[in-house]
């Protein structure tokens, strides 16, 4: 009798991502509390986010808006990790990016609880940026 087997893989779906992002921009663009505050958020890289404003807050702000919209678009929040704001020139940055895939140490927590919690026989093999599960039952 042939394993059974699924795989564990994290992928973002960036054009739900870029969608989110388009929309998080036409927001700021129309609300009164982000206007003449120099608030932008684009793309920086493959999965980076850039955010522009004028303090602190305002950026935060920004952020906010964008996780709402990513929200809505049905993407998790675990997958965005966003650095503290930091000051340059007279504008505040903040950057934050998506992580795409499983890194080593998640895949060996999940890895060791499949084998410690899980079926019995069932065996994790680690393949890259993914996890495959597979079991004879």
């Amino acid at each position: 009798m042939a394993d059974s087997s699924f795989d564990i893989v994290s992928k973002l779906d960036r054009q739900e991502a870029d969608n989110a992002l388009n929309q998080a921009v036409k927001e700021i663009a129309q609300r009164y509390d982000f206007k003449n505050t120099g608030a932008s958020i684009k793309w920086s890289g493959e999965l980076g986010i850039e955010i522009e404003a004028n303090a602190d807050e305002r950026a935060l702000a920004v952020l906010d808006v964008f996780k709402d919209k990513l929200i809505k678009r049905g993407i998790s929040l675990k997958s965005l990790e966003s650095d503290e704001p930091r000051q340059s020139g007279k504008d505040v940055k903040l950057s934050a990016r998506f992580t795409d895939g499983i890194d080593q140490e998640q895949a060996k927590k999940v890895s060791k609880l499949i084998r410690d919690e899980g079926p019995k026989g069932a065996k994790v093999q680690i393949q890259g940026e993914e996890l495959r599960v597979s079991s004879k039952k």
